[in-house]
């Protein structure tokens, strides 16, 4: 069901053979490197594709992405196919060393080997470069091997994709997209101190190396799609903005790099799976209730209302709806009145945009305005638009907005 490997037919010695077709292999492979995003960690800004060198910060230490195209001395020109499964699947290079889970196999685990070998062939088709890039730079004692075994044992699960048998075919096809090559989990998680993903059911945590959240997508007080109608939940996945909600930040960059590229039979699939998280779910959020605002927070509700009458009326509108496909509602917003602050807070910081998408051509964006305002004037706006129009949520501090500027 998750993958086919296709084969055309070659006479041998009078016999008829089956050889893979090479030409449709590295053409899917190319397909379902677009669905994990190879490109996107394993290309520095500015850099070849596939060649690496892209750093990313955790707490554990600097990851550097090696070189996966098909050059044979710093790529994996003289990998083979067994190489490339032991490292998707189990998380050991070619020499048999652990890798780090910075690079996702806890969740490329779950990918068939069908499609592990078309990843591969498709690499394997990709221009040579040559580019040898720095080693990792981790921090004592995660540097030391013999905690990665440990830390293996405790938390890693090999095992390839099981479907549900209760389930229908889309909704396994998307389980196994979104659970696997799609490493969802990768940021829709909560970790523990050792890095380690809390749960499986993508219900949300704080991206590690950003100061970006990635919602709950199995809680309706969050990102939960439950509600939604599968062609909205697509068109969010595919273009990055619909008259209710628009992608920013990090998945916006994933909805640019590879979401927007899916089939839409593959894309549908996810949709049915991410909202079968919430289906059954009440519509109701629960937020921060004030039955009687005292008068200190009506002041403080008082000035940030005046700066967004100043920098943010024009285009989300009095009332806050926005303008529907262009610019988002904050009304009502559940991504506004999350209990993590931090996506609204480095929206206004830092601006945006959603991504730029085959339906979406030339978005509207936002200007950053960290030049404008001061982290008490961000901490004022960003608590009134919490707060407003019947929203409901925490305050805000100066000392949020502080905080929320670390990170990429």
């Amino acid at each position: 069901m998750v993958s086919l490997l296709f084969f055309s037919i070659t006479q041998v010695s009078g016999a008829v053979a089956e050889e893979p077709d090479r030409s449709i292999e590295v053409q899917h492979g190319a397909y379902l490197a677009r669905i994990g995003n190879c490109m996107g960690c394993h290309t520095t800004k500015g850099g070849q594709p596939f060649a690496g060198g892209r750093r990313l910060s955790t707490s554990f230490g600097i990851f550097v992405t090696p070189n996966i195209t098909s050059d044979k001395e710093t790529g994996i020109g003289l990998w083979s196919q067994q190489d490339f499964w032991q490292a998707l699947h189990q998380g050991k290079s070619r020499d048999g060393r652990f890798l780090y889970p910075a690079f996702p196999y806890t969740e490329y685990t779950k990918v068939t080997r069908q499609d592990a070998n078309a990843i591969f062939a498709y690499l394997q088709s990709t221009p040579p470069i040559s580019q040898s890039n720095p080693p990792n730079d981790i921090f004592f004692p995660y540097n030391l091997k013999p905690l990665l075994a440990i830390w293996r044992t405790l938390y890693f699960k090999e095992g390839v994709y099981e479907p549900d048998q209760s389930r229908s075919d889309a909704w396994n096809r998307g389980a196994y997209l979104v659970q696997g090559l799609g490493h969802c989990n990768a940021c829709h998680t909560s970790r523990n101190m050792f890095g380690a993903s809390q749960d499986d059911m993508l219900a949300g945590g704080q991206i590690m190396g950003m100061n970006w959240y990635a919602p709950s997508l199995s809680s309706y007080q969050e990102a939960g799609s439950g509600d939604w109608p599968i062609e909205e939940i697509v068109e969010l996945l595919t273009i990055g903005i619909t008259k209710s909600a628009a992608a920013s930040g990090p998945m916006a960059t994933v909805i640019k790099q590879s979401l927007q590229y899916l089939s839409q039979d593959d894309i549908n699939s996810m949709a049915i799976y991410l909202k079968s998280f919430t289906e059954n779910e009440g519509g109701n959020t629960s937020g921060v209730r004030f039955l009687v605002m005292s008068g200190s927070l009506q002041k403080h509700m008082d000035f940030g209302g005046q700066l967004y009458e100043k920098h943010c009326k024009t285009c989300h509108g009095s009332d806050g709806k926005g303008v529907p496909g262009i610019y988002p509602t904050l009304a009502d917003n559940r991504s506004v009145m999350m209990s993590s602050p931090l996506n609204p807070i480095r929206s206004v910081l830092n601006g945006g945009y959603p991504p730029t998408t085959a339906g979406n051509p030339r978005p509207y964006g936002m200007p950053p305005f960290q030049q404008v305002l001061r982290n008490e004037e961000i901490a004022l706006v960003v608590s009134y638009i919490r707060n407003a129009w019947g929203n409901r949520s925490s305050l805000v501090t100066a000392v949020d907005v502080d905080r929320s500027k670390g990170g990429n």
